[in-house]
């Protein structure tokens, strides 16, 4: 039987998010969408795809043979809708972009704005995500991370290496003792499911018996209790035109090895080939030419 790709990748979504609410919201359907196109889907092939349960959408046996086929399925579905879109060469139309909380918000809010003056007819949507999308599926045209590129089909677009420092309010720093070390800060930091992140696994190795003064899975909420005088954050000695301001310094303190980071701007070669997608690749790439050390 043909299976419409359509079936396939709500299939692959809910595989990928182990539960239907996770595929309502990634693909912006309605959870009661999702459980009876689902149904109607297991019941035209003759079998289960799932064990469902408190735990959420497991894999049966049948669902797992299923998954690898899905997965290349799109792939190539990414690649023909960036192949029929290589013919528009006007910069018009959807760009989405991902990058972490961080710099999405002191990076990229900043330069949506400019690029709305400069390129009108383009629409930037921007995916604040700690997880990296998949840019070969198409789920974001250009990646802001950690790592640079690790297909043979991706793209290093540009990199910007920086320092990373701890920040405190004012307050904050005039309560510290004279000398004081990664020891003696209140750390703010990730709270799960991202307790695996930047600065948690780096402040647990050189901290012994590391434990966060204050927690939050949201970045705006920890940079709000560093400006509260709740502890110090990591955060990039870096200065440009979109910088938020802020009343947060950096203490000059050696976080090691962690002191330094990089940031990559990634893209796959289909991509970059659609006019739009290149348009905004060049306009933040420059742009991330300009930042300066703070």
């Amino acid at each position: 039987m043909d299976i419409p790709w359509d079936d396939l990748r709500l299939f692959l979504a809910v595989a990928e998010a182990g539960s239907l609410s996770g595929a309502a919201r990634q693909l912006r359907l309605g959870q009661p969408t999702i459980s009876r196109r689902l149904a109607f889907l297991e019941d035209q092939l003759g079998y289960s795809l799932f064990r469902r349960g408190v735990a959420g959408a497991v894999l049966t046996h049948e669902g797992e043979r299923l998954l690898d086929p899905a997965r290349r399925m799109a792939e190539w579905a990414g690649e023909a809708t960036r192949a029929a879109e290589k013919q528009d060469h006007q910069p018009r139309g959807l760009v989405r972009l991902t990058a972490p909380p961080g710099v999405a918000f002191d990076f990229l809010v900043g330069f949506a704005a400019d690029l709305q003056k400069q390129l009108p007819l383009i629409r930037l949507e921007l995916l604040s995500t700690t997880q990296y999308l998949d840019l070969g599926r198409r789920e974001a045209d250009l990646a802001l991370r950690g790592r640079p590129a690790e297909h043979r089909d991706q793209v290093l677009v540009a990199t910007l290496e920086h320092e990373v420092a701890p920040f405190v309010s004012r307050g904050y720093r005039k309560r510290l003792k004279k000398g004081a070390g990664l020891s003696d800060l209140a750390w703010i930091a990730w709270a799960p499911p991202f307790d695996q992140m930047v600065p948690n696994p780096p402040l647990a190795a050189a901290v012994p018996g590391f434990v966060p003064a204050f927690t939050s899975d949201d970045y705006l909420i920890q940079m709000r209790a560093a400006e509260a005088g709740l502890g110090a954050v990591f955060k990039a000695k870096i200065q440009h035109r979109y910088l938020p301001k802020s009343e947060l310094v950096p203490l000059p303190i050696s976080l090691g090895p962690a002191g330094r980071s990089a940031t990559h701007l990634v893209s796959t070669k289909s991509a970059l080939e659609i006019g739009r997608v290149r348009a905004v690749a060049e306009r933040l790439a420059e742009e991330m030419g300009k930042v300066r050390p703070l």
